[in-house]
């Protein structure tokens, strides 16, 4: 296992003073069982209870006060009880209601013992099957591996270093984006990441990935509340990865004879799982950035080295010089995506794209975030300036002072003067600058 920024998360919460049971969101597979294995190490006592076990449910299911719980679970665990620092982890805890329950009673009875909760399916049945304690858990969002815990991972500590805090000397430029494109190609997933780390062979990654959506696909079942909604599920998760990053329709979605009602309630379900994201556009260009949800939303995917394996061009990916020439240009923004999305660890975070609210205009800003009270815009795109055409219109019609173009080539700033006169920073990152930055923007 290698480090993952989301430990710093952790380590924050744990010296809250007035802190709840900590409930990890997040797919299957990206990490969160092994991530709090590490977290442990903190610790002077760790009790492990993964609620698949139904000797280790049993424990939840009686009347017993949550001291006696506790002194249960440390014996279950074979562990004595005493005063010290102590994690509970409560894994694949949407097997038991009964122990979702029982977080609130830890934070209002026992508020001495750390205790994490995560499970596998625990989004899609969050508020159907298992409502947690409102006001009593909070929430933290685990996604596959970004750019720089990939680099940890392969042992380029000293060149990780650089790129979380934006120094990456431009002698370096052309080996970091070298890396950045095989991150690309083989995506975030942690254990494609550690095997790859291992063997630095990708075709036997291929392996994996089949096991990785074998696996969603088998949890279908579980996802959908009828019939119909797991075919459309089933349909989705062998045909939408052909669309990543591109604008949608939900009606007819991939060539389907499914309505939008249909198609809408089983994505719905996906973004549950944390599987996928649709991202709505936002006409606005002040704040607030509100979607708007008539419009079609683009749709990104968990994971690009997924995307490559299904659509099956991880050969065009591997031979290309510039990852914005691949696919139209639908790779770059995805893995710009799931850049963005990796250092977020906020659960109710959507990303957001930007139209031009106006009829017959076919304006469009890959991306627009919020820092603090600033709106950033983002294009993911090469060339000359001149060819920034939407990202001009959108500067021309808002209060912003800084954009950001996201390319292959080394960091820069322009300072960019629009015909009305108003002038503006074009801020140029490199590909691997992308999750972090909000870092490098005043």
């Amino acid at each position: 296992m290698f480090k993952r920024n989301i430990l710093e998360n952790l380590s924050l919460w744990a010296e809250k003073k007035n802190r709840k049971p900590l409930v990890l969101r997040g797919s299957r597979q990206v990490g969160k069982t092994s991530i709090v294995n590490m977290f442990a190490q903190n610790f002077d006592t760790y009790l492990h209870l993964n609620l698949e076990d139904k000797r280790a449910k049993a424990l939840f299911d009686t009347d017993k006060s949550t001291n006696d719980l506790l002194t249960a679970i440390y014996l279950f665990c074979n562990k004595p009880r005493i005063q010290n620092r102590t994690l509970l982890f409560i894994d694949e805890i949407q097997n038991s209601p009964a122990a979702v329950a029982k977080l609130r009673y830890f934070y209002e009875e026992i508020p001495e013992i750390y205790v994490i909760a995560a499970g596998s399916l625990l989004e899609s049945l969050i508020n159907t099957h298992v409502s947690f304690p409102v006001g009593r858990v909070e929430y933290l969002a685990v996604h596959p591996c970004g750019f720089d815990e990939f680099l940890g991972a392969l042992g380029e500590t000293e060149l990780a270093k650089a790129v979380q805090n934006c120094i990456v000397p431009d002698v370096l430029h052309t080996k970091t984006m070298d890396l950045f494109n095989t991150f690309t190609l083989i995506g975030g997933m942690p254990e494609i990441v550690a095997y790859y780390a291992k063997y630095k062979d990708v075709i036997s990654l291929n392996v994996i990935f089949e096991t990785l959506l074998a696996g969603y696909k088998d949890d279908v079942e579980k996802y959908a509340r009828n019939e119909l909604t797991r075919h459309v599920i089933r349909y989705i998760l062998q045909e939408g990865w052909h669309f990543a990053a591109q604008r949608i329709t939900l009606g007819n979605f991939a060539g389907s004879s499914y309505k939008s009602r249909e198609m809408g309630e089983a994505f719905r379900t996906l973004e549950k799982t944390m599987l996928l994201e649709l991202a709505y556009p936002t006409t606005n260009t002040v704040l607030p950035l509100t979607s708007d949800l008539k419009r079609s939303p683009k749709l990104l995917w968990i994971d690009t080295g997924l995307v490559n394996y299904v659509a099956g061009i991880q050969k065009e990916v591997f031979g290309a010089k510039d990852i914005l020439d691949i696919w139209r240009g639908d790779i770059a923004e995805q893995i710009v995506a799931q850049e963005l999305i990796s250092n977020d660890y906020n659960v109710s975070t959507k990303r957001k794209y930007w139209v031009r609210d106006k009829k017959g205009s076919e304006s469009e800003v890959d991306f627009i975030i919020q820092k603090d009270s600033q709106i950033i815009p983002i294009e993911v795109k090469s060339g000359h300036n001149a060819k920034l055409k939407s990202l001009h219109i959108f500067m021309e019609n808002s209060t912003a002072e800084i954009a950001v173009r996201i390319w292959s080539q080394a960091f820069s700033i322009d300072e960019i003067t629009l015909p009305s006169g108003k002038k503006y920073k074009l801020y140029n990152m490199p590909f691997y600058y992308t999750g972090l930055l909000k870092n490098l923007i005043p």
